[in-house]
């Protein structure tokens, strides 16, 4: 004991971290020995770890079943609907989960007029430990069709380009998703070819549903409370617009919705909408020579006179920002253009908003008759600037995934999660990892071991922090 007191507390936690990590090599006969040198509550610990390994070990994971089951509902949103949730649709699946989860015998669940499903899982521990909340969204992207999908699980995969059966023009090739070469001995499922596959984000929905099926099966496993909600329409931004916070009613949260297996996700872009309204002059085309000022056609001026060699997402990689124009629509009278401005600076995206007025207004100057307006919105931010307040969020899920066999590493997302609106709502909100690859695209795949390696971040996650 004398020693231990000359160690600093950081170093203490360090070494206790340390021991934590080496729980799949210690023989648990041993772990009493360990009583000459640590409390006996740091012993329990040990004991507590080797048995929650053990029990992982023998648990018979049900994410694969379940992905395969929820990725056949079309849950597809759609930006232009008005209602919440874009799609109802969307309920469908929201309907199965909450079946599967009162068979869990969890009564404790519901599913809102805005296509939100809540769930609420009660502590297992006496002693006072945060609220986590751990979420997913439902819906799939409108980028590529979500109806009748097909999943394929390709066993033991060897490297080999998959071709996919309904169109074989559509290939996923190792050469091109290197993250394939991690995967030789997995078992990757896959779409047909005709469709995406949803692993984006109902492979999150079915780890943390494994996790829950977990938990209910194992009682003796110490967690805190734990909030579930599943939500609608991430893929338009709206992910977040109708969520009750005061239902999930905890202290930190974590999103299921990351690629590569050990990825954690502290920091996202910033991200406006930014749309410029035009007022051409219309005049018959018979008689329009000195008259006709088109709107569509100053509004594709416009575009055209957009940086070419930069500030685009084809021309631009990690930290990098951009502007980019995702619809135009209007007549000779009136148009539009909708664009999207992302960044990782906050600042920059003022910056671009100005950009694009002035190139607007260059090109306006040949127009006199004709104007513009302009228009800036805010639709998330870098969570970083609040997540950087609250390490532990990090830490304890790094030391999650090292648990899990994991080596853990922090990256930042170029695009953004429902987690950055909550972290800006009060929820420190954290990506973690869902093995998710090629999302969007027909090329859509994710690994079965990597399923598995994600429900158990999320066990060992709710134990950590009743630990701690």
């Amino acid at each position: 004991m004398k020693q231990i007191s000359t160690v600093s507390q950081n170093q203490g936690s360090k070494i206790i971290r340390y021991f934590e990590r080496l729980i799949t090599f210690i023989n648990p006969i041993k772990i009493n020995s360990f009583n000459t040198i640590f409390s006996s509550n740091i012993s329990n610990k040990l004991n507590f770890m080797v048995l929650l390994s053990d029990l992982l070990k023998k648990y018979t994971f049900t994410s694969t079943d379940r992905f395969l089951r929820y990725v056949q509902i079309d849950t597809q949103s759609d930006p232009r609907s008005l209602s919440s949730p874009s799609t109802e649709k969307q309920k469908n699946l929201g309907k199965v989960l909450v079946d599967e989860i009162k068979k869990l015998g969890i009564q404790e669940v519901e599913l809102d007029q805005y296509g939100y499903v809540y769930t609420f899982i009660p502590a297992t521990v006496t002693h006072e430990t945060p609220t986590l909340c751990f979420c997913s969204h439902m819906d799939t992207s409108p980028d590529c069709s979500g109806a009748d999908v097909k999943p394929i699980v390709h066993t033991n995969y060897q490297g080999q380009d998959l071709v996919l059966p309904d169109d074989t023009s559509i290939i996923i090739r190792a050469a091109e998703h290197p993250d394939l070469w991690e995967q030789v001995g997995h078992d990757i499922i896959t779409a047909s070819g005709k469709t995406l596959l949803g692993a984006d984000n109902k492979a999150g929905v079915a780890e943390i549903m494994d996790a829950m099926a977990f938990w209910v099966a194992h009682p003796e496993v110490p967690h805190g409370p734990i909030s579930i909600v599943f939500t609608p329409d991430e893929e338009v931004g709206r992910g977040t617009d109708h969520i009750d916070l005061a239902k999930i009613n905890a202290t930190y949260g974590y999103t299921l919705d990351g690629e590569k297996r050990g990825h954690l996700e502290n920091e996202t872009f910033s991200a406006d909408g930014f749309t410029v309204y035009i007022q051409g002059i219309s005049q018959h085309p018979g008689f329009a020579k000195g008259r006709m000022e088109s709107a569509l056609k100053i509004a594709a001026e416009i575009i055209a006179a957009l940086p070419k060699d930069t500030l685009s997402p084809e021309t631009t990689e990690g930290k990098q920002g951009f502007i980019h124009p995702t619809d135009i629509q209007g007549s000779v009278e009136e148009a539009r253009i909708d664009f999207i401005l992302r960044d990782f600076e906050t600042a920059k995206l003022a910056e671009y908003g100005e950009l694009i007025q002035s190139i607007s207004q260059k090109i306006l100057a040949n127009y006199p008759n004709s104007s513009a307006t302009f228009e800036q919105n805010e639709q998330y931010r870098n969570m970083h600037e609040i997540l950087k307040d609250h390490p532990q969020c990090m830490e304890f899920a790094m030391e999650a995934m090292e648990l899990a066999g994991l080596k853990p590493e922090t990256c930042s997302i170029r695009g953004g999660t429902d987690g950055s609106r909550l972290t800006f709502m009060g929820l420190p909100c954290p990506n973690i990892f869902a093995g998710e690859h090629a999302f969007h695209s027909k090329q859509e795949w994710v690994s079965v071991q990597d399923m598995q390696k994600a429900t158990e971040t999320i066990i060992y996650l709710a134990s950590i922090y009743a630990r701690k």
